[in-house]
């Protein structure tokens, strides 16, 4: 029989994360201030631990992992790797397919890769609550899970559109004990002024960022924690990709091309980054992030500074962004609905270094059942974005007869996202396409820098 599961003992879950800023070309744009000068470490201290900050302006190479977060990983990591032969069948391609499943984690993804590590450096620091945003769900649920095993409390502004899409994911982090807050809310000073302009939002993930980070800023005893975007966020979710590399030296094989969802970058920074180490030693190899055709940040977004919020609590990201105010149609790939894009994603992507698509909902669906359908594990709507790019780059692969290697992580399950796919089947799902004057109106509030 040919191998299926490629398996990893507990002893090989990587001891260090990889930066990717050591092996980038030019070295990361500044951070600036709102009068538009380059701000300092110590600009962050009101909502981070000074742990996290060193991460998030590092350019060291490797960064040793705690023990404490490595044992924890132990409750899921290392992640089975699965070379897919059955879809390979059905496509009739020449091409292997292999994907990391992430799936596997108590919370059902990849965010509790970081949310172990942000949970165990907040309670060094002395923190007792943590705030957070989340989309889908996901995040919430992770920080909630590990708030939980570090005796921090969690309160998580859930933005109001898949508060209501998905329930099952407010019951997973209210049985962790965390609390959810659909946004934008009357909690915090941001919601109030998004609900008296737009009393029907049905919030972003822009706005939620901007309450959780105003009540972190408001008490000393909480701290703000972030699911996606930042440099040491994409640090920590970097344990996909190492692991990924050691089971493909497993069997003796090798990516071509890596695909991986991106709606803030972390997914597509988790899996795709230690191979980036790779190309830049002179190893072709292409990694393709993936979005939403409805939320196109890479794709038809300027590169440009930008605040990570939509209220302009933020310091200025340089990134791929459509406008903080940019409010993303209630697609159910919940957890790509982001206005911008990962400082160090955008750069690289700017730099020509990686490639983006963008996949219309109604494809991601159907990638996604075909998958499920010939290997069983049904995916989250966000990673049926990465299944559908590869599917179409195997299907290329059966018409030229190239027998290339294409792997994708599978970055989470979709047991709860069935209403999506009830949806899918029923036909109701749209194929919103962003009006380009909606994108340019947006595009001309970017705050004004230099």
């Amino acid at each position: 029989m040919s191998q299926t599961k490629i398996l990893l003992d507990e002893s090989e879950i990587p001891t260090h994360w990889y930066n990717v800023v050591a092996d980038m070309p030019n070295a990361p744009a500044p951070v600036l201030g709102p009068d538009g000068n380059p701000i300092g470490p110590e600009a962050l201290t009101a909502i981070f631990p000074m742990s996290l900050i060193e991460q998030e302006v590092s350019a060291e190479r490797w960064i040793e992992i705690p023990e404490k977060v490595r044992e924890i990983y132990q409750l899921w990591r290392p992640a089975p790797m699965f070379r897919a032969h059955r879809l390979e069948q059905a496509l009739g391609t020449p091409a292997r397919i292999y994907y990391k499943y992430e799936g596997v984690s108590p919370a059902g993804s990849h965010k509790p890769n970081t949310a172990v590590a942000q949970a165990y450096y907040n309670k060094e620091a002395g923190i007792k609550r943590l705030a957070t945003e989340t989309g889908a769900g996901q995040w919430g649920s992770s920080l909630s899970m590990v708030g939980k095993m570090f005796g921090l409390e969690v309160r998580v502004y859930m933005v109001k559109v898949s508060y209501e899409q998905k329930p099952f994911r407010r019951s997973m982090m209210h049985t962790w004990g965390g609390e959810v807050i659909a946004s934008p809310s009357t909690h915090t000073a941001a919601g109030r002024k998004i609900l008296a302009e737009h009393p029907d939002s049905p919030g972003s993930l822009g706005i939620a960022i901007s309450e959780a980070a105003e009540e972190a800023a408001s008490r000393p005893d909480t701290n703000y924690a972030l699911g996606s975007v930042l440099n040491h966020v994409l640090l920590h979710q970097t344990v996909i990709g190492l692991e990924a590399k050691k089971q493909f030296e497993k069997v003796g094989d090798y990516p071509d091309m890596i695909f991986a969802p991106c709606g803030g970058g972390s997914n597509f920074g988790g899996a795709a980054f230690p191979f980036f180490a790779d190309k830049a030693a002179g190893k072709e190899i292409r990694l393709v992030a993936v979005e939403p055709a409805s939320c196109p940040t890479l794709t038809r977004g300027h590169y440009a500074y930008d605040f990570g919020d939509s209220v302009g609590l933020t310091p200025l990201l340089k990134m791929y962004t459509l406008g903080h105010d940019f409010v993303p149609p209630g697609i159910h790939a919940g957890g790509l609905r982001y206005h911008g894009d990962s400082a160090l994603v955008s750069q690289l992507y700017n730099e020509q270094l990686i490639e983006a698509v963008a996949v219309k909902q109604n494809a991601t669906f159907e990638a996604g059942v075909l998958f499920a359908q010939h290997e069983g594990i049904i995916p989250a709507p966000e990673s049926n974005h990465a299944i559908a790019a590869c599917i179409d780059e195997a299907r290329r692969c059966k018409e030229s007869g190239e027998a290339k290697t294409l792997f994708f992580n599978l970055s989470g399950h979709g047991h709860f996202d069935m209403g999506a796919y009830d949806r899918y089947f029923s036909g109701e799902l749209e194929d919103y396409a962003y009006p380009e004057e909606e994108i340019e109106a947006a595009l001309h509030r970017l705050p004004k820098v230099g």
